[in-house]
């Protein structure tokens, strides 16, 4: 496709995608592997917090396939012309929330902005009060009167297409299900409503529904209303928070992306052969360490800042330009976490060194290679998981608190760290603007918590003493 651009995070995005799917296969095959992810998807806890992180992975899916959108008018020649600007899928698939833009501030559902204005009437009188939205409920005749029946009829519809909807998927699970189990439709359907399956496919469906629900709600009101509000320049606060959902995974994603090669291999190197190698690292990472991460992160930013500023003419559109100062914050979260997985993976391989069958290995002459892919490698993998879980909802946030100080991704860029920098000074304005904010921490909070909830439940399957207790 000549329309399609790939950025740097969105290459990154489906190679990562690529290799997950590569060690599931591979997971798949090893029972040591595969029987850790049996008891996260048999965990009621895992399979729910699955499904919430589903929904905002195939948004962030969605929103790293970027194209220039094509006129409307063809050239000369009747071919197609694109557009300069850069847009993504989910960009295209919202296209009313992003392109109904205010003047202002306006609250969550309403019909009017926020602040009074000077209006004039058709008469040449000038009166002061609160101007009617463009697109907010523009559909409606008399707010006043039409308000709250409209908001009602509207949820109503949501609600029931969300229902509905639940309706479908589950009988097609269940028939499914049917079919695999050889028995009748009405005894599957039974075992699942009281939880009798392996898998608690009942909290699945719950969870599933509950998000179906949510998500219907919502798309029926944000049609007719700002379903968040809008901020200073009118746009609306619903849209910046589902765009700044790829903004959340891509640090948590990416970053871990760069810091695993080095902690896995440095930890292992310093652990299995020791000796001055185990110095030489133990003295690499303690010095990095020392030097605290939020001024490297800002150095390493601005001088990026002062890269792009003297290389304009190499952007070719400000997503590009704010593409790569993602790109490079989650190189420089990587380069100073990857310290505590390397410090955890030495201490795990001098353990590992000791034990029988590595010394046996090595006294029969078996290179060091073959021994840490054969059997240190392995032994240390549920630590590098358990860390990947952990690490994610900790970078999530990490890039609320730098965007917040305005070292995090580029002002341009939709992120949840820049909804609550700009919150800053609308908390402090008469009246109170605090619909940027609790959208921002309503849609992080859910998704650490169920990172958080999710990485619990990996971590109790693949660690070997906790595995061994239940």
């Amino acid at each position: 496709m000549d329309n399609l651009v790939i950025l740097w995070t969105d290459a990154l995005v489906y190679l990562l995608l690529v290799v997950a799917i590569a060690f599931g296969i591979y997971a798949s095959r090893k029972e040591h592997l595969r029987a850790p992810w049996r008891y996260v998807i048999r965990s009621k806890v895992g399979i729910g917090t699955l499904v919430v992180l589903l929904f905002y992975v195939v948004i962030g899916l969605s929103d790293s396939i970027h194209f220039h959108p094509p006129l409307d008018e063809p050239d000369k020649n009747g071919e197609v012309i694109y557009s300069s600007e850069v847009i993504s899928l989910f960009d295209q698939m919202v296209s009313g929330l992003r392109a109904r833009q205010e003047k202002t501030y306006s609250a969550p559902l309403a019909t009017h902005l926020y602040a009074k204005e000077n209006i004039e009437l058709p008469d040449g009188t000038t009166i002061r009060d609160f101007p009617r939205l463009k697109y907010g409920g523009a559909h409606l005749q008399d707010p006043e009167k039409d308000w709250k029946g409209d908001i009602m009829a509207l949820s109503a519809l949501g609600i029931f297409k969300g229902l509905v909807l639940t309706l479908v998927l589950s009988n097609i699970l269940l028939i499914f299900l049917t079919i695999r189990s050889g028995c009748s439709f009405e005894h599957t359907a039974r075992n699942v409503l009281v939880g009798r399956t392996e898998i608690p496919w009942c909290v699945a469906l719950a969870v599933l529904g509950l998000m179906l629900v949510v998500f219907m709600w919502s798309a029926e009101l944000a049609t007719k209303y700002h379903l968040l509000g809008t901020d200073k320049v009118g746009e609306d606060v619903f849209y910046q928070s589902l765009k700044s959902i790829r903004t959340g995974l891509l640090i948590g994603t990416l970053t871990t992306l760069v810091m695993l090669p080095a902690a896995v291999l440095l930890g292992i190197m310093a652990g299995y052969f020791r000796g001055w190698v185990d110095d030489v690292i133990q003295y690499t990472y303690t010095t990095l360490n020392s030097i605290p991460g939020v001024l490297l992160i800002a150095a390493a930013i601005l001088m990026l800042q002062i890269y792009m500023s003297q290389h304009a003419d190499e952007f070719n559109s400000l997503v590009e330009r704010a593409d790569l100062r993602l790109l490079f914050l989650c190189i420089i979260l990587g380069v100073t976490s990857w310290t505590g997985l390397c410090r955890l993976l030495r201490g795990e391989a001098m353990k590992l060194r000791e034990v029988d069958y590595v010394q046996a290995a090595t006294a029969f002459g078996v290179g060091h290679f073959q021994i840490i892919s054969r059997h240190i490698l392995p032994n240390v993998l549920h630590i590098v998981l358990i860390s990947v879980v952990l690490d994610f909802s900790r970078l999530v946030l990490a890039e609320a608190v730098l965007s917040y100080v305005n070292i995090g991704v580029d002002p341009t860029m939709n992120s949840w760290g820049n909804m609550i920098n700009s919150a800053r000074l609308e908390m402090a304005r008469e009246p109170v603007v605090w619909w940027s904010l609790a959208a921002a921490m309503i849609f992080m909070f859910t998704l650490v918590l169920s990172a958080n909830l999710f990485s619990d439940v990996v971590r109790d399957a693949f660690d070997p003493r906790l595995r061994s207790t239940n």
